[in-house]
């Protein structure tokens, strides 16, 4: 990167950073180190659930999940604003009763404090695991840039948020979040101009997106039923409703966010604004993957996108080899660019016939791509080893090789700025749950308010040395967006199931609900690794199975002095 590209990202991170610290300078308590002292409005909450969501993965992993697979991705959020509606109507009013820290103090009313440390056991490992993911994603950023070892950036870009998430508790990531969200949008925007900018000038915006639609990466909406489908309308509707009912309403991160919230009404807003913003972020973020697709269809893209990797591979006795795979690469590309500008007439002139014909070619020139990849692959696994999935690096390397000079270091702040958003609410949150369900229920009870407040701080230090230590092995899960999704549905499903039963079946005691849960999550660990679905739909599986079990268990083994209230 330039002098210039360094300043606007080194002044960018500081600016955000030290104004989060600054509006939470006031001496703190426990309430105000972990909910903020419940004083945010409905804008705070809105643009914290969000910025929490938006980590770094949203915006490395989801333009190359767009390049790689169109927008069908999209559809994965289709169950999330009938998700606001539900926390709204039945979350919400309850948790503001009860004037709780965590998700997880409620369950011990309903039921008993093992269900509690049980449903806050499985969201410590879901939560922590996930944030190690978004810790990795800015690092691919420090590695692919400066050539760093993986570790050491690891180590600073998760070692900066302990930092201020420390220093200024739950304020400070609210406030931080806010400024995060306006430097992320303007960030993405300007991006997505650029790359219109960098067409051919006889291409416009609306040709681009014409020929993606040719090439099939403009795929909205799909409405076949396919339990082995990963995103159509039926599993983002109901496979993502449960996922996101859970995230939302049972995930310590989240619900952390919208208990911060000056009143039950700023709180329902909050989610009502997320549940309407969120769609059309997500769509504006696919929008720039698909962009770029368009962009290399008449610019030759790079071979493989992770260049530390090429280069390396470049160094080793396989070079000429690699050489050899970039030589046959361009000869199809060169073919190619004319199939898609006659691609581009065809559909301004609207004939069918020659637009079928062009897809055609182009649909096996991009299979004789596929193929060229693939042994490219092949050879950086046998030179250099370890991952050879460069999705995640698809929108990176456009930035670097194409941006101008001081908008490269916007870019990579505004990808940084969300893997600090996200990782904060994670650190607050898994110090919160750490301290209010374990620490404060089961080992000091009765300390004052100053041993609370310092454990919380000691947690947010522990939890962020183990989310470090987990991002270290999360370059073998490929794309980074599927990972984290895949890794939450293994968990919010009977997350959901246990709260589900909490509010709705009043005559399933604690015992039916433990061993329910039990016996729910190991089927849907089973069923993930047998492959029985598409990963969204064990939210549905994950959350029924416990209900089921738990109804089952109360028939054959009845509680009778079990709380119902």
């Amino acid at each position: 990167m330039s002098t210039l590209d360094w300043i606007v990202l080194s002044l960018t991170l500081l600016f955000v950073v030290i104004y989060g610290i600054y509006r939470s300078r006031e001496k703190h308590t426990m309430d105000s180190f972990l909910l903020a002292g419940q004083s945010m409005p409905w804008y705070h909450v809105t643009l914290s659930l969000m910025a929490t969501q938006a980590s770094a993965i949203t915006f490395l992993s989801a333009p190359g999940q767009a390049y790689t697979d169109g927008m069908r991705f999209v559809q994965f959020y289709f169950g999330l604003p009938l998700a606001m509606v539900v926390l709204c109507v039945t979350f919400v009013p309850k948790f503001g009763k009860l004037k709780i820290f965590t998700a997880y103090e409620f369950l011990e009313g309903r039921f008993d404090l093992r269900t509690r440390a049980l449903t806050a056991f499985l969201f410590l490992l879901q939560r922590g695991l996930s944030t190690g993911l978004s810790i990795y994603a800015p690092s691919l950023i420090l590695s692919a840039i400066l050539g760093w070892d993986i570790t050491w950036t690891n180590i600073i870009s998760g070692g900066i948020v302990i930092l201020y998430t420390t220093l200024g508790g739950s304020r400070a990531v609210s406030h931080t979040h806010l400024q995060q969200m306006a430097i992320i949008t303007v960030g993405m925007v300007v991006a997505g101009i650029m790359v219109v900018k960098f067409l051919p000038e006889q291409v416009s915006f609306s040709d681009a997106l014409h020929v993606a639609g040719k090439m099939g990466k403009v795929n909205l909406i799909d409405f076949t039923f396919d339990l082995n489908n990963r995103y159509n309308v039926w599993s983002g509707l109901i496979g993502g409703f449960f996922l996101q009912l859970s995230y939302f309403g049972t995930d310590q991160s989240q619900v952390g966010r919208f208990l911060t919230g000056s009143s039950q009404g700023q709180s329902k807003l909050g989610l009502a604004m997320n549940g309407l913003l969120k769609i059309p972020m997500q769509f504006l973020i696919l929008l720039v993957g698909v962009l770029v697709f368009a962009f290399y269809q008449f610019t030759t893209p790079p071979l493989f996108f992770n260049q530390t990797a090429v280069d390396n591979v470049k160094t080793t006795q396989y070079a000429a080899e690699y050489r050899a795979l970039e030589q046959k690469h361009e000869e199809i590309q060169a073919v190619k660019r004319p199939q898609v500008m006659a691609l581009t007439e065809a559909i301004r002139q609207d004939d069918q016939q020659a637009i079928a014909a062009s897809r055609n070619i182009l649909a096996d020139l991009e299979n004789k791509v596929k193929e060229v990849r693939k042994e490219a692959a092949a050879v950086l696994s046998k030179a250099n080893g370890g991952d050879t999935n460069d999705v995640n690096y698809i929108f990176l390397r456009f930035v670097i090789d194409y941006l101008p000079v001081g908008m490269v270091g916007l870019l990579i702040a505004v990808i940084l700025l969300a893997s600090m958003g996200s990782v904060a609410s994670a650190y607050n949150s898994l110090a919160s749950c750490t301290i209010i369900d374990i620490y404060k229920r089961m080992i000091r009870k009765d300390e004052d308010g100053r041993n609370y407040l310092a454990a919380s701080r000691w947690a947010t230090v522990f939890w962020g040395i183990f989310c470090i230590a987990v991002a270290q092995y999360a370059s073998r899960l490929g794309s980074m967006i599927e990972a984290v999704n895949i890794l939450g549905s293994l968990f919010y499903g009977t997350i959901l199931g246990i709260f589900l039963v909490a509010f709705y079946f009043k005559k399933i005691g604690s015992r039916a609900v433990f061993w329910g849960s039990i016996i729910g999550e190991i089927f849907v660990i089973i069923s993930y690794i047998i492959d029985l679905t598409a990963f969204l739909w064990l939210n549905l599986i994950g959350c029924a199975l416990v209900i089921l079990f738990a109804w089952l268990i109360e028939q054959v083994w009845p509680q009778r002095d079990h709380v119902t209230s």
